[in-house]
C-alpha cells in the first residue's frame, strides 16, 4: 500500500501563482464587512468529518460506475482523506461504517490518521444490509424485528461498532434504522417502536461515559409505507426516552420534500437535543448530491439557525455538534465531489456568521417582514468566497483546492497505483 502525500512546497507553488488575485479579493470583501478577521477564525477551526464510505464512487440499484483509483483498504481511504485536508484544511476527520471498515490494527489505524491530522468522528452501525456469513436476516427489520434473536444480533452489532470507536478514539455512535414496512398491515407500528426503543435501550446503557448516540431519521427508503423512526418527532422521542447521552441526528436528504428544516434544527437545539448532520443535497428525495449543488439558500437559512442557536446556548461552533458529509456520487470523481461540498459548507457557515443579528432583531420586533428578508439575503448574496479561502490558506491549505487537484492530476496518480479496476467498501 502507498500512501500518497501532497508536498508543502507544491502547494506553496500554487499559493504562490494565485497569491496577488487572492489577495485583491479577500482585501476588497474584508473592507466592505464587519468582524471579517472574527470569521476566518472560526472557518479555521470548523472541521467537516469525511465518511469513510464516500471515497467511492457511489452506487444506486441500477449501477455503479467506478472512477479508477479508488481506494481498497481503510487505510487509503485515510490517506484520501489526508490529501483532502492538506488542500481544504477543514476536512480533519473520518466517519467509519462497520462493518465496511473494519480496521484488523486500531492503533496502527489510529496512528495513520493522526499523522495526516485526522481524528474519528461518529461511528455508525449497519443493520440495514445482511452481509456475508451472517446468522439472521434483517430482511424485515432489525431492531423492530418480531423475532428477538434478530433484534439480539443488531444490538450486540451495535455495541461491538462501539468497542471499535473506543480502540479508534472515537466518542459517539450514530444508529440510522431502515426499519419500517411497505404495505398497511405488516406492521403493529406501536409494538415496532417499543421493541426498537427497548433495543436502543441496552445499546445506550454499553455506551462509555462521555460518548453519545445519535438517532438518525429519514421519512422513507427502503421502506415505503412506513419508517420506525420517520421523522424528526420520532428520534426525539427516542432520544428523549434514552437520556441525556442520546440526540437527534439531522441528515438533509432524509426529510419529506419541502420540509423545513431550519425550523426543525431551531426547535431540536431549543430543546437541547440536536446532534450533528450529515449534508448534502437533493432534487428530489435522499438523493445524495453535492452539498450546495441544489439548494444553496436553504443551506445558508439551516446555518443562520444553527449559529444563532448555538450561540444562544452558549455552544462552541467547531465541537459542539457532529458534522459530517453523507453523499453518495456516481457521476463525479469522488474527491472533487467532497472538495465542492466541503467548500459549499464552509460558504454556507461563512454567510450565517455575517448575518447582521441585532438588525434581524430589530425587524422582527417591528414585524417589518421585508427589512428580516433583506437582513438574510445581503449576507447570502455577499461573495464570502475570498475568506473562505484565506482560512484555508493561514492554515497551510491551498487557495484553490478543485484546481490544484485537477492541475496536479492528483485523480491520474491515484489510479496509476491502484489501478483502474479497484472497488471502495460502501454502498
Amino acid at each position: 500500500m502507498m500512501d500518497m502525500q501532497i508536498e508543502r512546497s507544491a502547494i506553496e507553488k500554487h499559493n504562490q501563482s494565485l497569491l496577488e488575485s487572492h489577495r485583491r479579493r479577500f482585501d476588497f470583501i474584508a473592507a466592505a464587512i464587519p468582524g471579517a478577521d472574527e470569521i476566518v477564525k472560526k472557518l479555521i477551526d470548523f472541521q467537516v468529518a469525511i465518511p469513510s464510505w464516500a471515497l467511492g464512487t457511489g452506487g444506486t440499484r441500477f449501477g455503479r460506475f467506478s472512477e479508477g483509483g479508488e481506494p481498497r483498504n481503510l487505510e487509503e481511504k485515510i490517506s484520501d482523506i489526508g490529501l483532502l485536508h492538506a488542500l481544504n484544511r477543514s476536512s480533519g476527520a473520518i466517519s467509519l461504517h462497520i462493518p465496511w471498515d473494519i480496521p484488523s490494527d486500531p492503533a496502527a489505524i489510529k496512528a495513520l490518521a493522526a499523522q495526516h491530522g485526522i481524528r474519528f468522528d461518529a461511528m455508525n452501525s449497519n443493520t440495514f444490509q445482511d452481509q456475508p456469513g451472517q446468522a439472521l436476516s434483517y430482511k424485515f427489520g432489525s431492531f423492530q424485528h418480531v423475532d428477538k434473536n434478530v433484534r439480539r444480533q443488531a444490538i450486540e452489532h451495535n455495541i461491538e461498532v462501539i468497542r471499535h470507536g473506543v480502540e479508534l478514539g472515537s466518542s459517539a455512535l450514530t444508529v440510522w434504522l431502515s426499519d419500517g414496512s411497505c404495505f398497511p398491515g405488516q406492521l403493529n407500528f406501536r409494538e415496532a417502536f417499543q421493541r426498537t426503543l427497548e433495543c436502543l435501550q441496552e445499546v445506550y446503557s454499553a455506551l462509555p461515559e462521555h460518548w453519545k448516540v445519535f438517532v438518525e431519521y429519514k421519512a422513507y427508503e427502503p421502506n415505503f409505507y412506513s419508517t420506525t423512526v420517520g421523522d424528526w418527532g420520532q428520534s426525539l422521542l427516542y432520544a428523549s426516552k434514552l437520556g441525556p447521552k442520546a440526540f437527534t441526528l439531522v441528515d438533509l436528504g432524509h426529510h419529506l420534500p419541502n420540509a423545513n428544516i431550519e425550523q426543525i434544527v431551531s426547535l431540536l437545539l431549543m430543546e437541547g437535543k440536536l446532534g450533528g448532520f450529515h449534508f448534502n443535497d437533493s432534487k428530489y428525495g435522499d438523493d445524495d448530491l453535492t452539498v450546495g449543488s441544489i439548494k444553496p439558500y436553504q443551506l445558508f437559512l439551516i446555518f443562520n439557525e444553527l449559529v444563532e442557536g448555538m450561540d444562544a446556548r452558549g455552544m462552541n461552533h467547531a465541537t459542539d455538534l457532529g458534522w459530517m458529509i453523507d453523499a453518495s456520487h456516481n457521476v463525479k470523481d469522488p474527491l472533487e465531489d467532497l472538495l465542492q461540498s466541503v467548500e459549499a459548507i464552509m460558504i454556507g457557515y461563512a454567510q450565517a456568521l455575517l448575518v447582521d443579528r441585532a438588525k434581524l432583531k430589530e425587524a422582527r420586533q417591528a414585524n417589518d417582514v421585508t427589512a428580516a428578508q433583506e437582513t438574510l439575503q445581503d449576507a447570502f448574496r455577499t461573495d464570502l468566497r475570498p475568506l473562505v479561502a484565506e482560512a484555508r490558506l493561514r492554515s497551510g491549505g491551498a487557495i484553490a483546492p478543485m484546481r490544484f487537484f485537477r492541475d496536479e492530476q492528483l485523480r491520474k496518480k491515484l489510479i496509476g497505483e491502484r489501478g483502474m479496476k479497484t472497488i471502495a467498501t460502501g454502498l
